[in-house]
């Protein structure tokens, strides 16, 4: 994530609009060293959110304390 400070970003902000554009790069734009805004680039999303889309991703164990035990790291050998 890139910093610019308010008065450079107040002098070229089309051009760095353009840049933020083309690079799709997060731009924090600063005043005396403090954040106060961040710009960051349009991305149009076609993923439409629904409620319980993730819920079959998930795996929720009984008991978490417990050892997994050795058949669980077959993956390593």
């Amino acid at each position: 994530m890139k910093t610019m400070g308010i008065s450079q970003f107040k002098t070229h902000a089309l051009k760095i609009l353009d840049q933020i554009a083309q690079t799709q790069e997060i731009i924090v734009i600063t005043k005396r060293g403090k954040p106060l805004a961040q710009i960051t680039p349009y991305r149009t999303s076609d993923i439409n959110p629904r409620a319980g889309r993730l819920s079959d991703a998930f795996v929720f164990e009984k008991n978490v304390i417990s050892p997994l035990g050795e058949k669980m790291w077959d993956a390593c050998k």
